[in-house]
């Protein structure tokens, strides 16, 4: 049997959510159950969701200095074109979540992240040590900061992205797709066991594979 040398793609939908309701701001609180509304062009000083349940909810325009997510399910959450500087998501669960906007410092270690879909974004640094991602895909995103130590990656996609620094330590990754990505430094070189790169990415990052296993190159 011949083996199979593609990756197998992220498996994400087209987010669809009709008929929302208007929210009420006054219901963005920690703990709160949240289901089949919107809320649009709201200016925050602080989100603050933990705890909270979301399904079927649409964030749109929203901005917030700081957003709290921490230990929240998301199940159908549209965050449109949302201006989040600080976002905490620790522990935190998101299912057939699609994000547009900027979002800055995201701390979401032992996240659980299932049919997620970051398009347009531009990312600061993106904590995901330790989480479980299936079927997440960047589309024209630009990352800062990318941590995946200790990660469960299955079905990852960069379609047009770039990484700036990207951190596989002790993780476990099975195809994790690169070759879309624009990858300016890889730390746990040693770790991409179960990615794919392209020839060039593989070219550009020869030298330091090389160093990581001590291999001197010379004439």
């Amino acid at each position: 049997m011949a083996s199979r040398t593609s990756p197998r793609p992220p498996q994400v939908r087209e987010l669809r959510l009709p008929g929302l309701a208007d929210g009420d701001p006054a219901d963005l609180v920690g703990s709160a159950d949240l289901e089949s509304v919107r809320y649009a062009d709201l200016t925050l000083s602080r989100l603050d969701l933990p705890g909270a349940r979301l399904s079927g909810v649409r964030l749109q325009g929203v901005s917030a200095a700081e957003a709290d997510l921490t230990g929240a399910r998301l199940a159908e959450v549209h965050l449109d074109l949302v201006d989040l500087p600080v976002v905490r998501a620790g522990r935190s669960q998101w299912r057939e979540v699609q994000v547009t906007g900027r979002l800055g410092s995201v701390e979401a270690h032992e996240a659980q992240l299932r049919s997620v879909h970051f398009i347009g974004c531009k990312l600061g640094f993106v904590n995901l040590r330790g989480a479980e991602l299936l079927d997440v895909a960047f589309t024209d995103c630009v990352v800062e900061d990318l941590d995946l130590v200790q990660c469960r990656a299955r079905r990852v996609g960069f379609a047009g992205t770039r990484v700036t620094n990207l951190r596989v330590q002790d993780s476990e990754l099975h195809d994790l797709d690169l070759r879309g990505a624009r990858l300016d430094g890889v730390a746990g070189l040693m770790h991409l066991r179960g990615s794919t790169l392209s020839p060039a990415q593989l070219a550009d990052l020869a030298p330091a594979m090389a160093a990581e296993l001590g291999i001197g190159v010379g004439d």
